[in-house]
């Protein structure tokens, strides 16, 4: 077996079929997970004008500890703009993953879309939140 940095460790048994692919030799074992699949099939369900959280897209697949791992699936997407991940943010609607954003910035496109920003925050967070348990009825 071969560990990748000690990750096994935080999400290994939060998502069946993801242990093996964490304890291989495959220089970025998640990129090749389905996990980041469904994951991106979360994020290209968010209306344009809404944003989600990376724990309600956890919580959605059934990982509710999963939150960051989410998080790492975001950054990995920005090679697919099909994968509109600027809607996604931290639980209280601050755009901590805007540093991946280098053509457009994750902002920018929040902005284009109606969503009102102020010092790297949401503006009514709760009234633009899309909750994929309650929007897509699980």
């Amino acid at each position: 077996m071969v560990e990748c940095g000690g990750l096994e460790n935080r999400c290994t048994a939060r998502y069946r079929g993801f242990e093996s692919l964490l304890l291989c030799k495959y220089p970025n074992p998640l990129k090749k997970s389905n996990f980041y699949e469904d994951v991106y099939e979360v994020v290209r369900m968010i209306p344009e004008g809404r944003v989600t959280s990376y724990g309600a897209i956890a919580n959605y697949l059934g990982l509710t500890k999963s939150a960051r791992v989410v998080g790492w699936a975001m950054k990995n997407s920005h090679g697919d703009k099909s994968v509109p991940a600027h809607r996604v943010v931290n639980r209280e609607g601050l755009l901590t993953g805007k540093h991946h954003f280098i053509k457009e910035g994750m902002e920018e496109l929040l902005v284009k879309e109606g969503i009102v920003i102020e010092n790297n925050q949401i503006i009514n967070f709760n009234k633009v939140f899309w909750n994929p348990i309650n929007e897509l009825e699980l």
